[in-house]
C-alpha cells in the first residue's frame, strides 16, 4: 500500500503504477484528494485524479468524503481493494478526498466476519487444476528446454522437471535457478550470438516460465525457434509474446503446472542436453578467459561486464542482489556464472525504466533485516538522487548502493547510433554525459563513499559497507563508454570461438 498527498505528489507515483502493471505486483494506491467543491476553481494542490492512472490499473474507485452513514461499507471498500490488486495481480487505485480541519480521528470499522476471513475473496479456478493434458504429452518427448526468467517456480521443481525431460535450463539470474546443476545454462545470450551454435541447438520444444529476459539475443532466438515450428508454451500470468508465437498461454501457478508435469515420464533424445551443457562449459570458461587477458580489466582493474560477474559470484547468500534497468541487469543476465547458493535477485522490470531504482533498493532494504547491495548507473543514481533524503530512518537492513560511473547512458553506445552520428551529436542526444559527481552528491546527502577502480578494492569496500552502514555508496570507476562497447564484443567473440570448438570437436 503506498499513500500521498493531493495533486503533483499523486502523479508522482505514474511509473511506479506503470511498473506494477507490467511486472504484475499487486498494489493499492491511495491518493489523497480535495472535496468536490474545491475542484475546477484554482484551489491550490488540487488537480483532476479521476483516473488518473489511466489503463495502468486493474481497478479504480473514488468513495466521496467519509461520512458517518458510510461507514458500513468502508470495510467492504478495503476487501474489494486487495481483492481487486491480488487477484488481477496489479495496481488499484482509491481516490480519497478529505476536508478541512483535516483533524478528524478515525472511527472504528463495522465488525468483520466471525471466522476472521476477508469480508471478499478471489478463488482462482486455475489454482484447481493445471491444463497439462495428455493432448500435448508429445511435446514433452522432444528436444526442448526451459527458459526460466523472474518469478519462475522453485529451482528445485523446475531442475526436477529439467532432469526428467532431459532438457537444459537457460536461468536468468533472477529466476533464482542459476545454480550449478548441469542442466542449468547461464551463458545463453553469448552462445546464441553464433548462428551456427543456434542451429546445431535449436529446439522443437521451449517451456516459457515466469518473466522474460533482457536479451534480445534470446527472444530472437525463441521468435526464430517457433517461426520455424517448434511448440512455444508459455506458463504463468503474464501474457508477454511480444513476437506473438506462442502456441499456449496457461494462466496457472508454475509450480502446480511442473508438479504436473514432474509426473510425466519422458525423456528427450539421448544427448541433447549433453550439447548445452558442454556448450555452457565452454561459454563460462571463455568468459574468464577473456576477462582476465583483457587489457582493460588487466591489474584487476573495474569494467561493467567483470563487475556483474564478480558481484554475482562473490555476494553472500543471504545478501540480496538487486539491479538496475539498462546495461546492469543485462550484464548481470549475460555475465553471471552460476554458482552453488546465488543471492537472490531483484530488480524493476515491468516498463525496463530506471524511475525509482534506488527508492526501490532502500523499499527492499527497509523490509528486511538481511544487507541488500544494489547495482545502478550513474544517471539511475542521479536521476532518483532525492531518494536519499529519506534515509535517515533506522529501520531494515543495510543498502549499499553500487554506481557504475561511466559518465552517461551506456547502453545507447550499443545502438547503430553511436556508429552513424557525429561524436558530439551522439553524446548530445543519447550519451547524456554527466558533469556531476556522483560520489559529492551522495556526501551531500551524509553518507559514506568509497570511490574504486579495481575488483579488489570493490571487495574491500563491501566488506566494509555491507551489513555494516545502513546506507552507503561504493562508486566504480570504469573504462569509457566506447572502450565498454568493445569489451562485450570480444567477450562475445572469445565465446563463439569457444562454443564453435567444443562443438565441433
Amino acid at each position: 500500500v503506498v499513500c500521498t498527498t493531493s495533486g503533483t505528489a499523486a502523479a508522482e507515483l505514474h511509473p511506479g503504477v506503470v511498473e506494477a502493471s507490467h511486472a504484475r505486483v499487486p498494489l493499492i494506491v491511495c491518493t489523497a484528494d480535495r472535496p468536490q467543491r474545491l475542484h475546477h476553481v484554482g484551489a491550490p494542490q488540487t488537480i483532476e485524479q479521476t483516473n488518473l492512472f489511466g489503463t495502468a490499473v486493474r481497478w479504480s474507485f473514488e468513495p466521496g468524503l467519509a461520512r458517518e452513514p458510510d461507514r458500513n461499507w468502508w470495510r467492504t471498500l478495503g476487501a474489494r481493494a486487495a481483492a481487486e490488486a491480488i487477484a488481477g495481480a496489479g495496481p488499484i487505485h482509491i481516490n480519497l478526498a478529505f476536508d478541512e480541519p483535516l483533524l478528524g480521528t478515525a472511527l472504528p470499522l463495522p465488525p468483520g466476519r466471525a471466522d476472521g476471513t476477508p469480508w471478499h475473496v478471489v478463488v482462482s479456478r486455475a489454482s484447481v487444476e493445471p491444463p497439462v493434458g495428455t493432448a500435448g504429452g508429445e511435446r514433452w518427448r522432444r528436444p526442448g528446454m526451459i527458459v526460466a526468467g523472474g518469478g519462475a517456480p522453485p529451482p528445485e521443481l523446475t531442475l526436477a522437471v529439467a532432469d526428467n525431460l532431459g532438457w537444459p535450463v537457460l536461468a536468468d539470474p533472477r529466476s533464482g535457478i542459476r545454480v550449478a546443476h548441469p542442466a542449468v545454462v547461464a551463458a545463453a545470450d553469448a552462445i546464441l550470438r553464433d548462428p551456427e551454435v543456434r542451429n546445431a541447438l535449436a529446439p522443437e520444444t521451449i517451456l516459457l516460465l515466469g518473466q522474460p529476459w533482457a536479451s534480445r539475443v534470446l527472444a530472437e532466438f525463441v521468435e526464430s525457434a517457433g517461426r520455424a515450428g517448434a511448440e512455444i508454451v508459455a506458463v504463468g500470468g503474464s501474457l508477454s509474446d511480444p513476437a506473438r508465437v506462442v502456441h499456449e498461454f496457461h494462466r496457472v501457478d508454475g509450480s502446480l503446472f511442473l508438479g504436473e508435469l514432474a509426473s510425466v515420464r519422458v525423456s528427450a533424445a539421448p544427448g541433447w542436453r549433453s550439447g548445452w551443457e558442454r556448450v555452457e562449459v565452454a561459454a563460462q570458461g571463455a568468459i574468464d578467459k577473456a576477462l582476465d587477458n583483457d587489457p582493460l580489466s588487466a591489474g584487476g582493474r573495474t569494467t561493467e561486464p567483470g563487475t556483474a560477474r564478480h558481484l554475482f559470484g562473490a555476494l553472500d547468500a543471504t545478501t540480496t542482489l538487486f539491479v538496475s534497468s539498462s546495461m546492469p541487469v543485462r550484464d548481470l543476465e549475460w555475465y553471471g556464472g552460476p554458482r552453488a547458493n546465488p543471492p537472490r535477485v531483484l530488480s524493476n522490470r515491468g516498463a525496463n525504466g530506471i524511475d525509482g531504482v534506488t527508492s526501490t533498493a532502500l523499499g527492499v532494504a527497509s523490509g528486511q533485516d538481511t544487507p541488500v547491495v544494489a547495482v545502478l548507473g550513474d544517471l539511475a543514481f542521479l536521476h532518483d538522487a532525492s531518494a536519499l533524503a529519506s534515509v535517515g530512518d533506522d529501520t531494515g537492513g543495510s543498502c549499499t548502493l553500487v554506481v557504475l560511473d561511466n559518465g552517461g547512458g551506456g547502453i545507447f553506445s550499443f545502438l547503430p547510433q553511436a556508429g552513424i552520428l557525429e561524436s558530439e551529436r551522439f553524446e548530445r542526444v543519447f550519451g547524456t554525459q554527466q558533469q556531476v559527481s556522483v560520489s559529492e552528491v551522495a556526501r551531500g546527502f551524509g553518507l559514506p563513499v568509497a570511490d574504486v577502480s579495481t575488483l579488489a578494492a570493490l571487495d574491500e569496500a563491501l566488506g566494509r559497507f555491507v551489513g555494516r552502514q545502513q546506507r552507503c555508496v561504493i562508486r566504480v570507476e570504469l573504462p569509457s563508454r566506447t572502450d565498454n562497447v568493445a569489451l562485450h564484443e570480444r567477450i562475445h567473440a572469445a565465446v563463439i570461438d569457444a562454443t564453435r570448438a567444443t562443438l565441433a570437436g
